[in-house]
């Protein structure tokens, strides 16, 4: 019977050796490894076979002086087996190499990949990268972006465990838009019109009713014809939602925690280090501006109703310069930019309890306070001209007692793109999904 490694998960895998683990084998040691052909260095009595798997690079020596019958090896890109000695050499990955192999292909010779995977640097153009992903991805400088999302996705779902939240998963079919009716895909439901959805607000503020505090990683769609660096038409969003809440600015401190569990995920993971990135030390309380006071700052308009991309990036200047922060909490914007369920600032309902959250000079986050009451709900859709009778079943949930509440929504694209330092948030995206793009 083959024997069982045992791997970090406590999964086992059958006799093989991963390119982490090979430098904890004894010198001597035959050892079974599983791969990528990496990269293939023929010299005149020598060969050096590269093999890549999930965890690293394992140096492969294949010795064809000498009437040696060597084994053949793959070209790039194909997968084998490699079954050899365990031999120390300083110069290798991990200071150890392997001899003397048998190398078994697993499949038929790959073709020459679109791009040179063992560069130190994949330098393709981005529409070359993004035709071919399911190989460019497998370069280790961009797996590490994803492997930055992945322990985002982690640290954010063990923060929100730890703070007893409970994970929910909500539909991605609606049958009313959920912010407005400009920018929904549209599709057929069985003959009627349903939606694709464009965030699980109604449904995480009625989960809130029964849970309390819930939280979902799920994908939302944007039917914008926007064509910039930081949009897409689908994304991962975290969301975020919790009752019994003062104001916005209980929820901003939740939304601390959760960045501060993202960061020391990443950090811990190592990814940003094979990046060669900065992960941001969370301050122990976000700077905060008001957005009349933010306007001031960068000498726009007082009646500017939003912040453009150069007043985000000056604000983000003025956060690191001021605080040290990489980050900087814009609260306050005006009631008519903000949902229909955003709750008013007491005192002066032209603003709202409501924030966004720059990150090194971009929006990342927004968020606040929402409405609980019904009759207030009525009210606010019939200010800005809607039927309530259009989310009756959102609405029903604010007739049997909502708890004061409010919530936020991060976007994983973009808090990847900036942590990877990535121009383009399609960079960091494995199969985005864009005015132009719907393959691979």
């Amino acid at each position: 019977m083959p024997s069982l490694t045992a791997s970090p998960t406590g999964i086992p895998e059958p006799g093989r050796v991963l390119a982490r683990d090979l430098p904890a084998a004894p010198a001597g040691a035959r050892v079974r490894l599983q791969g990528w052909v990496h990269r293939r260095r023929e010299l005149a009595t020598v060969t050096f076979l590269v093999l890549r798997d999930r965890t690293g690079l394992t140096q492969v020596v294949v010795r064809t002086g000498a009437g040696q019958d060597a084994p053949d090896v793959p070209p790039e890109e194909t997968t084998v087996e490699v079954t050899g000695t365990v031999t120390a050499n300083p110069q290798a990955p991990g200071g150890v190499e392997v001899t003397e192999p048998e190398i078994v292909a697993l499949t038929g010779a790959a073709e020459t990949p679109p791009v040179e995977l063992w560069r130190p640097a994949l330098t393709a153009a981005l529409p070359t990268l993004l035709d071919h992903a399911a190989v460019a991805w497998r370069h280790p400088a961009q797996k590490a972006r994803w492997e930055v999302a992945a322990a985002s996705l982690h640290g954010f779902r063990a923060t929100l465990d730890a703070a007893g939240f409970t994970e929910v998963c909500t539909p991605k079919l609606v049958g009313t838009a959920t912010e407005s009716g400009a920018n929904v895909f549209e599709v057929d439901y069985f003959g009627r019109p349903a939606y694709l959805a464009q965030s699980p607000q109604f449904y995480k503020q009625q989960m809130v009713g029964v849970f309390e505090r819930v939280y979902e990683v799920g994908p939302v769609f944007r039917a914008e014809p926007h064509d910039t660096v930081r949009h897409l038409a689908e994304y991962r969003s975290l969301d975020v939602e919790l009752g019994f809440v003062r104001d916005h600015r209980d929820v901003l401190a939740v939304l601390r925690d959760v960045l501060a569990g993202m960061s020391d995920a990443v950090r811990a993971s190592g990814a940003a280090d094979r990046l060669g990135v900065e992960v941001p030390r969370v301050p122990d309380a976000f700077p905060v501006l008001h957005f009349a006071d933010a306007l001031r700052l960068v000498g726009a308009p007082a009646d500017e109703p939003d912040l453009a991309p150069e007043h985000e990036r000056a604000l983000g200047r003025w956060a690191l310069a001021e605080h040290g922060s990489d980050f900087v909490a814009i609260e306050g914007y005006p009631m008519a930019k903000r949902p229909f369920y955003t709750h008013p600032q007491p005192g002066d309902e032209r603003w709202s309890n409501s924030f966004d959250l720059l990150f090194r000079g971009l929006e990342l986050v927004t968020g606040g306070q929402r409405l609980h009451r019904y009759a207030d709900y009525v009210a606010a859709l019939a200010a800005r001209g809607e039927d309530p009778a259009a989310y009756a079943s959102y609405l029903a949930a604010f007739r049997h007692g909502m708890p004061p509440h409010g919530g936020f929504a991060i976007g994983l694209e973009r808090w990847v793109a900036r942590l990877a330092g990535a121009a383009n948030v399609r960079e960091v995206t494995p199969f985005p999904r864009d005015l132009h793009r719907l393959a691979p």
